[in-house]
């Protein structure tokens, strides 16, 4: 969180990608008792909201060097915003349908996935931009 120096650069940033990821393990690891307890389909739903929450918390890490490389690049910021909201609304929605099996909630989850595809849409446009 802190650069040598003692300054903190982009530390709320690095925070969040730590605890994402973070997050992601965690969920990646040996199912737990309650996720023993989900029919499988539930927990292949699951599964890939942590196999998303995780490939996106590795994209963040991406954002923060285009962010690094390119700081005027208005495109690289809205990339990471882009991924922290889908990774809410997309590994949220499926979180919550696999644990509680509301089926409401997988009409969310296509905006999160729209909310990923324009995040790597727009930090390929960061080297342009900046």
């Amino acid at each position: 969180l802190f650069r040598v120096d003692g300054t903190t650069e982009l530390g709320w940033e690095r925070l969040n990608r730590c605890l994402t990821y973070a997050m992601a393990l965690q969920r990646r690891r040996r199912p737990t008792y309650f996720l023993s307890r989900l029919e499988p389909a539930s927990l292949a739903i699951f599964e890939t909201a942590a196999r998303y929450q995780m490939y996106h918390a590795l994209g963040l890490i991406a954002v923060a060097f285009a962010v690094s490389q390119w700081p005027a690049a208005r495109s690289a910021v809205w990339a990471g915003w882009l991924f922290v909201a889908g990774t809410i609304l997309f590994s949220g929605s499926l979180y919550l349908l696999a644990l509680t099996g509301v089926r409401w909630l997988g009409a969310v989850t296509p905006l999160g996935g729209l909310a990923f595809m324009l995040g790597w849409i727009c930090l390929a446009l960061a080297p342009r931009s900046g």
